[in-house]
């Protein structure tokens, strides 16, 4: 009876913990957010996996103790039997030697190349030791791989695990997880680890880092692979982190890729890895990108950036011998030893052999005086007039900058909002300008606003000088110094002034880009509104000067779709390339490094979500399958580019309008995020 008893209670208090929690912890861009209630409740998707402690026993044998929960901690069966879904993990167990910064695996494989017949014994994993099940959702693991005797047991030693939860049957795909876990075998403190780059750094563009399928997703368990340990056997190349990510991330921009060759790893089940055609998208010199010095971001041992090693220095640049001292000013370097008497961290000038001085992205360099605008007022901004701009042009220490001696200096106009409707901007070269103070300025527009206008119009401006810096040393290069953009807007009406809606932020892009600052040699922005006065719904690459005469018919440049396209890049099923003053731009080798399901990537305050404001323009679209193509379509079609999207398209577009949010409004079966989520 006490029994029974028992376990009658039991089963209330679970039914009490399941039906009483908390709402679910997913979000729209969660398949599982969707999904019925009680089916939710019911599975508890989700992996948490935690490893909570380690031993290596005198013998070798190593057993960890890990945890398998769903998201809210409640316990999950490996086997998928007592709880949806069976849990398969693999563990890892490696070490830092002492006096070493990075790990050797005890857990190997031995990969031999049917290319080469070369073998390698890898850093690997293992997954057929025994399971023993102590508690409900944790399970102690006895590798299989033991420790050789003898090992230090008072050095570093780490687990790692990661795994995946398949819930396919239940249409809420693979989960996955992973941990570390880090111990000294003696019981003492742990005082050496490897954390050079946090996760979260990764995640700013990789939102989400998964690798190898999708199990793989921090940092903490990367590194203990990714080690001098591991060589492709197919390729020769090194998978040591700093140099396979140095390499990756440089891609196309390497000088032995510039120089011919390819940058290819050759990974399980002989699959081809071409990383030669990356391109990052901040400048490759900007280190801190994912070396974060400060911030919540930074690793305890991000200062790992300003110690120079021929591993992680010869990565980027590949055209180094350090054995011969080919490109490396005739100097053999047979260590590391000395290479921090050359690059130091930093030294006295920018440019130079330091760490920070030779990474210095010359439009960034402190040296640079600078060019501040501001807009002080717009008079005369009735539709039919012709606007009067008072505006200010200085350096970063607030010294006068003569408009006249910029080498471009340019107001420009659009509107109105929300969309800017005018088939071209007005901009106009404001050097001549009236001074009527020390760096402040008077300039009428010659081209007046439509008399037909009405509604919100916009006003900005952009510049740059051209700037010597290290003068009379062999650093020495003339720098495009540009301001950075600057926008006001009004009412060309009696209405009142209404600024083109938010779609996405700077923060956002930034946050990818670093610092977003495109058309430099031209047309210098660095602000997202700014590119909307130019990227104008019916803006093609029709008139482009490096055009030839034969191509095909002009690419959008409508800033939406022109944006969707670039960001789908080499995932688009057509040609998506664009013209320009002196180049062609072809987009499809850009590859999104983060999940183009993630709408929120880029757009902030839901504007992703359908219906569109009213009262936006179609998209001229001559390359399309629809010439002009509707708003909603328009962004639609950005993505998703075939040409039966576009046949959908038109067949939910009448002389009435769109109905596309009858189908994908908010609440919608098909709606947006629910269309996007994984």
């Amino acid at each position: 009876m006490r029994f029974r008893a028992f376990t009658a209670l039991f089963l209330l208090v679970a039914a009490v913990a399941l039906t009483s929690a908390p709402s679910p912890i997913f979000t729209a861009r969660d398949k599982t957010f969707y999904a019925d209630q009680r089916t939710a409740s019911f599975v508890r998707p989700g992996l948490v996996i935690t490893i909570d402690s380690a031993t290596i026993a005198a013998d070798g044998t190593v057993k960890a103790r890990v945890k398998l929960t769903d998201p809210r901690g409640l316990p999950l069966d490996r086997l998928g039997i007592t709880t949806p879904g069976p849990v398969n993990v693999s563990f890892i167990v490696a070490t830092i030697p002492q006096g070493r910064t990075q790990y050797v695996a005890y857990t190997t494989r031995v990969q031999t190349s049917p290319i080469t017949n070369q073998s390698e014994t890898q850093a690997g994993c293992e997954n057929n030791g025994v399971f023993a099940q102590v508690a409900d959702g944790v399970y102690d693991y006895t590798f299989r791989t033991k420790a050789a005797a003898g090992i230090d047991r008072a050095a570093t030693h780490t687990i790692g695990a990661y795994g995946s939860r398949n819930l396919s049957e239940f249409d809420m795909g693979t989960n996955y997880d992973d941990d570390v876990y880090s111990f000294v075998p003696d019981g003492s403190q742990v005082r050496v680890v490897r954390d050079v780059i946090k996760t979260a750094s990764c995640n700013k563009c990789h939102d989400t880092l998964s690798m190898h399928g999708g199990s793989r997703r921090s940092m903490e368990l990367c590194v203990m692979c990714h080690t001098p340990q591991t060589i492709d056997p197919d390729t020769g190349n090194t998978q040591d982190m700093p140099v396979l990510i140095h390499k990756i991330h440089m891609g196309s921009s390497l000088p032995s890729v510039k120089a011919g060759r390819k940058y290819v790893v050759i990974g399980n089940q002989q699959s081809v890895h071409d990383y030669s055609k990356v391109l990052m998208p901040p400048d490759a010199r900007s280190c801190i990108v994912c070396h974060e010095q400060e911030g919540p971001n930074a690793a305890s041992q991000a200062n790992r950036l300003l110690a120079a090693n021929r591993a992680a220095c010869g990565a980027c640049h590949d055209d180094l011998n350090f054995a011969s001292g080919e490109a490396h000013p005739g100097l053999s370097q047979v260590s590391d030893s000395q290479c921090t008497n050359c690059h130091i961290p930093r030294g006295e000038l920018e440019l130079d052999a330091s760490i920070f001085g030779a990474h210095t992205i010359p439009v960034n360099s402190g040296s640079l005086p600078g060019v501040a605008f501001t807009i002080e007022r717009v008079d005369d901004t009735a539709a039919g007039k012709k606007p009067i701009v008072t505006f200010t042009v200085k350096d970063k220490s607030g010294a006068a900058i003569l408009a006249s001696k910029m080498d471009l200096l340019t107001l420009v106009m659009a509107g109105p909002a929300p969309d800017y409707k005018m088939t071209t901007n007005l901009d106009e070269d404001a050097r001549s300008a009236e001074e009527i103070g020390p760096g402040t300025y008077r300039y009428t527009f010659k081209t007046m606003i439509p008399a037909s206008a009405r509604g919100t119009f916009a006003l900005g401006i952009h510049g740059f000088r051209n700037v010597k810096i290290l003068a009379g040393t062999k650093k020495e290069q003339t720098v495009r110094d540009a301001g950075s953009n600057k926008i006001v807007y009004f009412a060309v009406d009696d209405s009142l002034v209404a600024p083109r809606r938010t779609v996405v932020s700077m923060e956002k892009c930034n946050a990818c880009h670093g610092r977003l600052l495109k058309h430099a040699r031209f047309k210098p922005a660095d602000k997202i509104e700014y590119c909307a006065m130019c990227h104008l719904t019916g803006f093609t690459d029709k008139d482009a000067e490096f055009r030839p005469k034969d191509a095909a018919p002009p690419s959008s440049l409508a800033l939406g779709f022109m944006l969707h396209r670039v960001h789908r890049g080499r995932d688009l099923t057509r040609t998506y390339a664009t013209y320009g003053t002196t180049s062609v731009h072809n987009f499809n080798i850009v590859g999104f490094p983060g999940d183009l399901r993630n709408c929120g990537a880029c757009h902030v305050g839901g504007s992703e979500q359908l219906p569109l404001p009213e009262g936006l323009s179609s998209i001229t679209t001559p390359a399309e399958f629809m010439d002009p193509t509707p708003p909603t379509s328009a962004a639609c079609l950005g993505c998703h580019d075939t040409q039966s999207a576009a046949a959908h398209a038109r067949t939910q577009t009448t002389s009435m309008g769109e109905s596309c949010s009858v189908c994908h409004g908010p609440q919608a079966e098909f709606s947006v995020s629910r269309m996007h989520a994984r």
